[in-house]
């Protein structure tokens, strides 16, 4: 087993002796819990070590700056919404949002979706009081169920089971859609045009539009076509997933035959959530030991100091490519929080991937009682963050969304104008909001126009 030069040898399992945060410790079976996780590690690998190899030396350019990071996906994803067109509508939607932004950066948009194992979360509580009767809270369809009754908010290990199994067949339908010429940038930019002339209040993104146009057919007359050139007509994506429940996360660790290193296989990039990152945890403690990329989320509570025995413990080479710092903290909080971390990281020489995830700092209540994001937040989290960075001397190198294709009214604003009143109409989620489509899609073409104008000034 690997020695990370503190005394300390690393396993798959090591993390057993650390404090575990924000996992159900609850199973009423433990041997039944046990054994599952021993099925599971007879399973195939659902990524493969040279796919996260090739994603760390990608993630290794956006670092540099030469490429740009866009992560999306569902909040939680479930049993219940499973479905193929739920997979090809969010699929279809990150990729609109990849083809404005790679207009507008002028570089390569890096494309990982919140996909294929997004099921736990963590909870504020461990427990949930409705109308005088208490039960445990709950944690994402990998754990336990939605419903508000016991049976249903017991932890059952055979979720573990299903959750793999929807993975698979998740990642199998993604696969196809990206190799097999769904995926071709003529037809992502004919989408984006049907989303332009379908809202009269865009008029800012159609220039941005007509010259994306007047880019592929000045492609086309120079013989650059969908049939000799790979990357016009299928694209690479990869998924990520916060590596909340340990067990699973282990049983799907194994010793890549040509390295000899350990690749958690459930995932080609996992991250360390902001409740879960201390650097005495388990969870800082399993992620040591692999050699995936690690997502860190940064939030009001973390202090440069906390920053920094995080990246020598996570990457104490430190190799580009292995840590992508999300940061999150509220369009009124962003100012104070993140600089001095951009500051602290610049001056050690740190090599990181700044991302932004502005969608979890600004989470509201509605008086309506339904949790929400604004959209002008989101935007102006996002202004700051790359403010910040630029000023401090930082690549702004990527955004974090918790988006979906599907028509949801969970997120107040847009150009669908979503009220308070609206948010009841199609509130589908299992945990957070997400932007839908149309949101996710103005979102990106307000941030394509922006990185264009900042490479116009030189920037």
């Amino acid at each position: 087993m690997p020695d990370f030069g503190d005394g300390q040898r690393w396993a798959p399992d090591s993390w057993r002796r650390f404090p575990a945060r924000h996992m159900p410790a609850d199973y009423p079976d433990a041997a039944a819990l046990q054994a599952v996780e021993t099925e599971l590690t007879s399973y195939p690998p659902l990524v493969f070590a040279g796919e996260v190899r090739t994603l760390r030396a990608e993630l290794a350019r956006v670092g540099e700056g030469r490429a740009f990071l866009l992560q999306g996906g569902d909040c939680a994803e479930s049993f219940k919404e499973f479905h193929p067109n739920n997979i090809r509508d969010t699929f279809r939607v990150l990729l609109q949002m990849s083809v404005a932004l790679t207009f507008g950066a002028a570089m390569p948009v890096l494309k990982i979706g919140r996909i294929a194992g997004q099921f736990a979360k963590p909870r504020s509580a461990p427990n949930e009081t409705i109308d005088g009767v208490t039960l445990p809270s709950y944690r994402g369809d990998n754990i336990n169920g939605m419903e508000f009754t016991e049976k249903a908010r017991t932890p059952d290990p055979q979720r573990l089971l299903k959750s793999y199994g929807q993975s698979a067949a998740t990642l199998n339908l993604i696969r196809a859609f990206a190799g097999g010429g769904y995926a071709d940038l003529h037809n992502v930019h004919r989408w984006n045009l049907e989303f332009v002339a379908d809202n009269p209040q865009a008029d800012r993104y159609r220039e941005l539009a007509n010259k994306i146009s007047e880019a592929l057919t000045f492609m086309e007359a120079c013989g650059v076509t969908s049939k000799e050139v790979r990357s016009i007509r299928e694209v690479d994506f990869y998924t990520s997933h916060e590596a909340l429940l340990l067990g699973f996360e282990e049983a799907m660790t194994r010793v890549d035959s040509t390295s000899g290193r350990w690749y958690d296989t459930s995932a080609h990039m996992i991250w360390i959530g902001d409740r879960t990152r201390q650097a005495d945890g388990a969870h800082v403690e399993f992620c040591r030991g692999v050699e995936n990329p690690i997502g860190i989320k940064c939030g009001p509570s973390l202090q440069p100091d906390d920053l920094m025995r995080l990246l020598e413990i996570l990457n104490p080479a430190n190799d580009a490519g292995r840590i992508v710092l999300i940061a999150r903290y509220g369009a009124d909080a962003i100012g104070e929080g993140l600089a001095p971390l951009v500051r602290r990281v610049v001056s050690e020489g740190r090599r990181v991937v700044w991302s932004s995830d502005p969608m979890h700092g600004n989470t509201i209540k509605a008086g309506s009682g339904f949790k929400t994001r604004r959209l002008h937040d989101l935007k102006r989290e996002l202004d700051g963050f790359f403010l910040i960075c630029r000023a401090e001397g930082a690549y702004p190198g990527g955004v974090h969304l918790e988006m979906t294709g599907q028509n949801v009214t969970e997120c107040l604003g847009g150009l669908q104008d979503i009220s308070e009143t609206d948010l009841s109409s199609r509130y589908q989620t299992h945990c957070d909001p997400r932007l839908n489509a149309t949101q996710a899609l103005e979102l990106a073409f307000a941030l394509a126009d922006a990185l264009k104008k900042n490479r116009e000034r030189g920037e």
